[in-house]
C-alpha cells in the first residue's frame, strides 16, 4: 500500500537546489511514497528572520505547521536542513511557552492544536527507504565518501535529539548500505559559512575550503550532503574555494538522495546530477 507523507520543499528546493527536489521526489516515487505538499506554504525565514524579528521568525514556520495541520498532515518530510531546523525548533518553543504561542497565533491568525512529526531527510531515508533498499538496489556506490552533516542537522542537540553532536553516524550508515565507504574525518559538522555566501564569499572560501580540502586529502571521491546551503557553498563556490586554497579541487558534492537514487537505478535526469557546477564523473 502506498505511503503518504506531508512535504515541505521550502524556497531552495524550488530554486537554487532544484536537483535536490528532483532527487527527493523521484526517490519517493521509486519507493511508492506519495508526497503531499503543504498547501499554500511560505518561506520559513531560515536565512535571516531570526536576526530581524523574534515573532516573525516564529510566525513564518508556525504558519507552515498550521497549514499542514489544517490539511490533516500528521507527519511531514522537510529535506532542507535549515528548514527542518526552523520548523522543529519553532514547534518546540511554541509548545513549551503558551504565552508566546498565543502571541504567534494572533500574529498569523492560525492556531496549532498539537505537534506534527517533522522528519529531516536522513530520518526519512532511515525509516522509509533503507528497509526496502535491498529490494530496489540495482547498483553499488562503491566509492570512498565524506559524509558532511553541517551545522543544522544536529544542533541544537537538546531540541533536535538527532544523532551524535560531534561525530554523527546516521548518514555514514546509510552510505554503507549503498555500498560506499565513509571516511573517518573531523569536519562532519563544521560550518561551511552558511548564509554568508553572498555577503562574504571570502569567508566561504576559507571555511568551505578547509572542508573540501580535508575530504580530498583523506581520499574521499565525493562529499555527501543533506542541505541546500551546504551544497551551494561547497559546489557553487568552488572557484572561491580553489582561489583560497591555491589549488584546484575537483571532488564532487552530492545530495544523499542522489546517491540512493543512483543505487536504485534512477537516471541522471531523475536525480538532477547534471545540474551541479562541479562536474560529477562518478559511474
Amino acid at each position: 500500500m502506498k505511503k503518504k507523507l506531508g512535504f515541505y520543499p521550502g524556497c531552495s528546493l524550488e530554486g537554487t537546489s532544484r536537483e535536490y527536489s528532483e532527487s527527493v521526489i523521484s526517490l519517493a516515487k521509486r519507493f511508492d511514497i506519495e508526497l503531499e505538499a503543504v498547501p499554500d506554504w511560505n518561506c520559513c525565514g531560515a536565512s535571516s528572520a531570526h536576526n530581524l524579528n523574534k515573532i516573525l521568525s516564529l510566525a513564518l514556520p508556525a504558519r507552515i505547521l498550521a497549514q499542514a495541520e489544517k490539511a490533516g498532515i500528521k507527519e511531514i518530510l522537510v529535506p532542507c536542513a535549515a528548514c527542518s531546523n526552523r520548523l522543529i525548533t519553532t514547534q518546540h518553543e511554541l509548545f513549551e511557552e503558551p504565552e508566546l504561542k498565543k502571541e504567534v497565533e494572533e500574529t498569523t491568525g492560525m492556531s496549532l492544536s498539537a505537534p506534527i512529526r517533522i522528519l529531516n531527510v536522513i530520518q526519512f531515508i532511515q525509516e522509509y527507504i533503507v528497509p526496502e533498499l535491498p529490494n530496489k538496489k540495482v547498483n553499488a556506490f562503491d566509492k570512498k565518501v565524506a559524509c558532511y552533516y553541517g551545522c543544522l542537522l544536529v544542533r541544537p542537540h537538546d531540541i533536535l535529539q538527532f544523532d551524535r553532536l560531534e561525530d554523527p553516524q546516521s548518514m555514514d550508515e546509510i552510505m554503507k548500505t549503498s555500498g560506499a565507504e565513509p571516511i573517518d574525518w573531523p569536519f562532519k559538522t563544521e560550518c561551511c559559512g552558511a548564509g554568508l555566501s553572498l555577503s562574504r564569499s571570502d569567508l566561504i572560501g576559507k571555511l568551505s575550503g578547509k572542508i573540501v580540502n580535508e575530504a580530498t586529502e583523506r581520499g574521499a571521491e565525493a562529499i555527501i550532503v543533506a542541505c541546500p546551503m551546504c551544497h551551494a557553498n561547497l559546489d557553487m563556490r568552488r572557484p572561491v574555494i580553489n582561489k583560497y586554497m591555491g589549488k584546484k579541487l575537483n571532488i564532487p558534492v552530492l545530495y544523499i538522495t542522489q546517491v540512493i537514487g543512483m543505487v536504485c537505478g534512477l537516471s541522471p535526469k531523475d536525480t538532477g546530477i547534471k545540474r551541479h557546477l562541479v562536474k560529477v564523473n562518478i559511474n
